[in-house]
C-alpha cells in the first residue's frame, strides 16, 4: 500500500472542504451586510405620513443688513391727506392728488366739519403735499406743472386768489422726488414715508413702523413705532393718530415728546375715537385743545386735546 498516495487524497479533501466553508462564510457576511444596509435606509427614510424635513439652502455671498431706500412714488404720495385747523369750527383739508393722475381737492369748513365747501386750485396744480391755515391766511405746498415742481402758494382771501408763499410756510411734504423741506428736496430717511412735518427746530417723518425725528439738520433718530398715520404740532409735544393699539379699536390719539427724542422714546395714550375708520390714509390737525381727525369719510373734532370724541 502506498501511504504517500493516501496523504495526497486527504490533503485534497481538506482543501475542498475549507473552500466550501469559506464560501459559506462569505455568503453569510454578504447577507448580513445587505440586511444592515436595508435597516439603515429604513430608519433614515421619512414615513409617508411624516412632514418633510427642511431643505438646506446656501448663499454664495452674505446679505447686507441695509438696503437702499427708493424714493416714494407718485401713487404713494397721492394717497396722503392734509388737514389744518384754525379753531374748533374752522379747518381746511386737501387730498394729495398725483403727478399726471387725478387732480387734488381742497375744501373749507366753518361748522366743525358738518359741511365742506370746495376751493379752486390753479389749473397747473397737480398735487397738494401740505397745508397750513390761520385766521389770516392759507398756505399750500403744491406740485405744479408737468414735473410737479414743489411750489409754495399763499392766499389771504380764502383761496379766491393765490400768490407766492415763503419757503417752508406750508410745512414739509412728500413728493415723487423726495422729502420737501424749507431748505429744498432731500432723500427721505425711509422708503415710502407716510407723512412729513417740519417745525422751527425739529422735523419728523412717519414711516411704516418707524417714527423718524431730527433736530435741525442733525442725524435722523429712528424710533420703532407701529401704526402712526398722522401727526399734529402740539408745542412741546406731537399729537399722533395711531391705529392698531391694543386699548383702542379705532384711532388712538397719543402724545410724543417733540424734543430730546431717542430710539427708546415712547408715546403716551391720550384718548380714542373708537368709531373712526382705520383703513386708508388719516389726517390729524390741532389748534390749542381742538383736535381734528379725518378718517375714512368722517371728520370729528375733540375739544379736550383728543381725550374724548
Amino acid at each position: 500500500m502506498d501511504t504517500r498516495r493516501g496523504t495526497r487524497n486527504l490533503g485534497s479533501s481538506l482543501t475542498r472542504t475549507t473552500l466550501v466553508w469559506v464560501a459559506i462564510v462569505i455568503v453569510v457576511l454578504v447577507v448580513i451586510d445587505i440586511a444592515l444596509v436595508t435597516l439603515a435606509l429604513g430608519r433614515t427614510a421619512p414615513n409617508s405620513g411624516d412632514p418633510a424635513g427642511p431643505i438646506p439652502t446656501f448663499s454664495s455671498s452674505p446679505r447686507s443688513s441695509e438696503s437702499a431706500s427708493p424714493t416714494p412714488t407718485a401713487d404713494a404720495a397721492g394717497a396722503r391727506r392734509s388737514l389744518s385747523a384754525v379753531d374748533g369750527q374752522e379747518a381746511w383739508r386737501a387730498s394729495g392728488g398725483t403727478c399726471g393722475g387725478p387732480a387734488p381737492t381742497l375744501e373749507h369748513t366753518t361748522d366743525a366739519g358738518a359741511t365742506w365747501k370746495p376751493v379752486a386750485l390753479g389749473a397747473d396744480v397737480s398735487s397738494v403735499m401740505a397745508i397750513r391755515a390761520s385766521s389770516a391766511d392759507l398756505t399750500i405746498l403744491a406740485g405744479v406743472g408737468d414735473n410737479c415742481a414743489p411750489t409754495v402758494r399763499s392766499s389771504t382771501d380764502g383761496g379766491v386768489t393765490w400768490g407766492a408763499g415763503g419757503a417752508g410756510a406750508a410745512g414739509a411734504g412728500v413728493s415723487p422726488a423726495g422729502l420737501v423741506l424749507s431748505t429744498g428736496v432731500v432723500a427721505p430717511p425711509c422708503s415710502e414715508p407716510v407723512e412729513a412735518f417740519q417745525g422751527k427746530q425739529t422735523s419728523v417723518v412717519l414711516c411704516d413702523g418707524h417714527f423718524e425725528w431730527r433736530s435741525g439738520t442733525g442725524a435722523w433718530v429712528d424710533v420703532p413705532l407701529t401704526g402712526v398715520r398722522s401727526l399734529a404740532d402740539a408745542g412741546n409735544d406731537y399729537s399722533l393718530a395711531r391705529v392698531g393699539a391694543e386699548t383702542c379699536a379705532g384711532v388712538q390719539i397719543a402724545s410724543m415728546p417733540a424734543v430730546g427724542v431717542t430710539p427708546a422714546t415712547t408715546p403716551t395714550a391720550v384718548g380714542c375715537d373708537a368709531d373712526a375708520a382705520t383703513d386708508g390714509p388719516i389726517g390729524l390737525a390741532r389748534s390749542g385743545d381742538d383736535v381734528w381727525l379725518w378718517a375714512g369719510d368722517t371728520v370729528t373734532v375733540s375739544t379736550d386735546g383728543g381725550a374724548t370724541w
